[in-house]
């Protein structure tokens, strides 16, 4: 019904939950969130709103620090083996409207809604046997024992060849298209990582989900989590979903960061068209308080400029995870600087240029006609600990006509700076673990 390319023409940006609140987000903070991106985000092409993992938990949290998930936990859930949003945490849910006003108040601002799943049915659920919807089955018949998440214990995976399978993950996915939900992240899914052997082993079940949100009528985005993705199941998750984690959880330290210049190189060639490996959310501003240990992002501001720099490049959805009302002005610089953000819409095709254990050098082109003198984005990045020149000629970059003169221009400065022959060397000198995003045209 939906084409990827229609649900997501381009990498989504957004908000997610989790980085700030871990499990315990509540319907004001949401609210106080969407509110804030739509005063100060929107207009740069910030439009998701996600609750990320634990919603119908209403007890979430109270075994924070010692246990993150409570084990065997009594999530809200409805007579069809649905989980439904927590009344004590999403109070305008209560008499069977779910996520619904909701959603409605966050679509009123101009942005879209999504949420967060864990793969599978709730364990209890096959515990208790409850009715899949519009089956003769019970939830204990379509629940695989074996198939759980390392990390987690609140579902079973779903055995395909059952009947009431496909009927369970249709259900589910018309409750939310009749909330109105827009994005659905999946998580245990992408790497089955309980089991190294077989990472890939939730193939089945990111069929029945495409085919359940197809069934829906309802065009929603389809995140799958966590990384990293199977580079040798690339054309599974073109064929199915839009973003695929490339990384485990992404945080705020710089061997993390350096690292995604790899995971990056592993993906460049399957990004667009509605597919977009994702590099994980932004740990930017203040962090950890659902953890019970808040902090300000570890990462330096050039470190943070290098990850906004790298994500815009390779054009990885943007995910920001912070408390937006506690966010400070810097932080709010880097998230609304419109000539960086272009390269998520205007660009496509990014490549590695060159990389060592000192340097990065991406490189993408600017949507049009190359006979038309298309633009040419560089990234140069110092993967070193102390401040360095970064060198490239610019004939190693497609696309680049030696015999043109380029003029450069720094687009986090948003200034032009000097014009360069195609067949001359670019070099810059950037502080340690720091980065410049220029374009040529």
């Amino acid at each position: 019904m939906y084409s990827k390319n229609d649900v997501a023409p381009f990498p989504p940006m957004g908000w997610n939950s989790y980085d700030y609140y871990n499990t315990m987000v509540n319907e004001d903070e949401v609210r106080a969130n969407a509110d804030f991106m739509a005063k100060n985000l929107k207009k740069y092409g910030w439009e998701y709103v996600v609750i990320d993992i634990q919603w119908s938990d209403p007890d979430a949290g109270k075994m924070n620090p010692h246990v993150q998930y409570i084990p065997f936990s009594h999530f809200c859930i409805d007579e069809y083996s649905r989980q439904i949003p927590a009344p004590n945490r999403f109070p305008s849910s209560r008499d069977g409207k779910g996520f619904k006003p909701l959603a409605d108040y966050i679509h009123s601002l101009g942005l879209k809604f999504g949420i967060h799943i864990m793969r599978g049915i709730p364990r209890i659920c096959a515990a208790n046997h409850t009715k899949i919807l519009g089956t003769d089955v019970t939830a204990d018949q379509i629940a695989n024992p074996f198939s759980i998440s390392r990390w987690n214990g609140d579902m079973y995976g779903v055995v395909h060849t059952k009947k009431g399978a496909q009927e369970y993950y249709d259900s589910i996915f018309s409750l939310y298209a009749s909330w109105g939900v827009d994005y659905v992240k999946v998580d245990d899914i992408c790497n089955t990582n309980m089991y190294p052997a077989n990472p890939y082993s939730a193939e089945k079940e990111i069929e029945m989900i495409a085919a359940a949100i197809e069934h829906s009528g309802r065009a929603m985005v389809l995140s799958l989590s966590p990384g990293p993705a199977v580079i040798e199941k690339a054309w599974h998750l073109e064929k199915y979903a839009n973003m695929w984690r490339i990384t485990d959880d992404f945080w705020d330290t710089w061997p993390l960061l350096k690292a995604m210049f790899e995971r990056c190189e592993v993906w460049q060639r399957h990004v667009g068209g509605g597919n977009w490996p994702d590099c994980d959310m932004l740990p930017l501003g203040k962090l950890g308080k659902g953890f019970g240990n808040e902090w300000y992002t570890r990462l330096t501001p050039d470190e943070q400029k290098t990850m906004m720099s790298l994500w815009c490049i390779f054009r990885s959805p943007l995910m920001i995870g912070t408390d937006l009302p506690q966010i400070d002005d810097a932080t709010l610089a880097l998230l609304t600087n419109e000539e960086v953000l272009s390269l998520e819409k205007n660009s496509h095709g990014a490549f590695l240029v060159t990389k060592d254990e000192n340097q990065c050098v991406w490189a993408s082109h600017g949507n049009g006609c190359p006979a038309k003198g298309m633009a040419i984005n560089v990234g140069l990045f110092n993967l070193s600990d102390e401040e360095r020149e970064v060198s490239v000629r610019l004939c190693e970059i497609q696309g680049v006509s030696e015999s043109k003169t380029y003029s450069v221009r720094d687009l986090w400065q948003k200034k032009d700076l000097f014009p360069l022959q195609g067949d001359a060397e670019l070099t810059r000198t950037i502080p340690a673990h720091g980065s410049e995003l220029l374009r040529l045209f």
